[in-house]
């Protein structure tokens, strides 16, 4: 059989605050929904817009980490998979649910506040890792070489061959 491909990057705002819950095995379990916009112009020319709600879930340590930093209309990064699950609901009838699950969550600058309430923890515009790294810390600059996103590659300097990229895949 081949392998398969599962992969999905998000980047919108947080539709609500994060809700966290935990398993009966103390593990924390965060849900929350990405809104991303797109737009395109339709069949007489005008420009048409539209929302996509994502519900994201995130877990252990980032889980905790999202319900601490993030709050509705922070911007976000979501790196993860799509996970298609279902369940009985009370009446008995089965449910479908479509989701990412995130293994990296990274908290964009927000550019300013979007809601009124202060916040405690300041604005917090790092991220964190669901790959072993024990939920520690890292800064946006840190994963695109410490300059402005989008990165210019002529600022990587030169490569091993000049006549070939030196691609990391």
């Amino acid at each position: 059989m081949a392998r398969g491909f599962n992969k999905v990057i998000l980047m919108g705002n947080l539709a609500k605050d994060p809700q966290i819950r935990y398993t009966a095995s103390k593990q924390a379990v965060a849900t929350f929904s990405v809104a991303v916009n797109r737009s395109w112009k339709g069949k007489n020319g005008e420009l048409q817009e539209s929302v996509d709600f994502i519900p994201v879930v995130v877990w252990g340590a980032q889980a905790e980490n999202c319900e601490r930093y993030l709050s509705k209309g922070r911007p976000v990064l979501v790196e993860g998979r799509i996970q298609v699950r279902n369940y009985d609901d009370k009446s008995g009838q089965r449910r479908w649910v479509t989701e990412v699950v995130a293994n990296d969550i990274t908290f964009l600058p927000s550019g300013g506040r979007r809601d009124d309430r202060p916040s405690s923890q300041g604005d917090y515009d790092g991220g964190y890792r669901n790959d072993g790294d024990q939920g520690q810390p890292r800064s946006f600059r840190d994963d695109f070489g410490g300059g402005d996103f989008p990165m210019d590659i002529s600022e990587m300097g030169p490569t091993a061959d000049e006549d070939e990229a030196d691609i990391p895949f």
